[in-house]
């Protein structure tokens, strides 16, 4: 569907360095060779050990690092005309960092920044042959291994919320009040709640989108981090619903949240 997450990207300097962490943390696997890119970087798919793909690895190269680009996780979201979605975009206040082009195999896509500096893709995606209909399900709540939340950390929510509603065919009627921080805002495409914005911006955090990958055991999950070189920045805790989550600095650098409930869910 139209302004839903179909793709996350990790931008890493050394691909072999995460693997470890992301293996023992939510059960993928990053290959150890990667497809070379016409920019001179390489990239993978993650594997999910149910099978199919959550994601790819991006190797962050010293060009790309001159050039601003810092490790980090870049959500894709589907649009029906990339170009269309571009130009709209840019009359909303954001900026272009990569133009639209299309990729044999893999689709037409664009990166953008939306007024707040936080960066995101639009992307048309091409099917994959044989499987017209084939729909990406990186995205799915409560299923370890897969998305289950996506959170936009700004520093202007109302601004956000305007861009991104007027962007995408998304509705942001639900609050959270969190007092003088503002309001988190929840975010539903169509009657599927996909995350929010978030007005707070703690020191570890930047302005940016911040998926968090589902686990069957957030205890587990988080024994696992500290063991292959994460930092904790926020430690688990509750939220509605009845799941737990916490956030971290993987080893490249990247934050990431977890989310899961305690015990074991299959």
């Amino acid at each position: 569907m139209a302004g839903g997450p179909i793709w996350y990207e990790l931008m890493a300097p050394d691909p072999g360095a995460v693997a470890p962490f992301y293996r023992a943390v939510v059960g993928w696997e990053i290959p150890a060779e990667g497809h070379p890119m016409p920019n001179g970087s390489e990239y993978r798919e993650i594997a999910r050990s149910g099978g199919g793909f959550a994601g790819g690895v991006l190797t962050l190269t010293p060009g790309m690092a001159e050039g601003g680009a810092r490790a980090g996780w870049l959500t894709y979201f589907h649009v029906d005309d990339v170009d269309a979605a571009v130009a709209k975009a840019q009359t909303l206040g954001a900026s272009v960092q990569m133009p639209p082009m299309t990729m044999d195999g893999v689709g037409r896509m664009a990166m953008l920044a939306d007024p707040q500096g936080a960066p995101f893709y639009v992307m048309d995606p091409a099917p994959p042959p044989g499987d017209p209909d084939a729909q990406s399900d990186v995205f799915k709540a409560m299923t370890p291994g897969h998305c289950w939340w996506n959170e936009l950390e700004t520093s202007d929510e109302p601004a956000a919320t305007a861009f991104y509603t007027a962007l995408f065919n998304w509705s942001a009627e639900q609050t959270m009040p969190m007092g003088d921080m503002g309001n988190y805002r929840f975010i539903e495409l169509g009657s599927e709640q996909i995350g929010a914005i978030n007005p707070w911006l703690a020191d570890y955090m930047a302005v940016g989108w911040l998926p968090y990958f589902g686990v069957a055991d957030i205890e587990a999950a988080r024994e696992a981090t500290t063991a292959n070189g994460g930092t904790i920045t926020h430690d688990i805790h509750e939220v509605p619903g009845g799941d737990f989550i916490f956030t971290a600095i993987d080893p490249a650098g990247a934050h990431v949240g977890v989310v899961g409930p305690k015990g074991t869910r299959s």
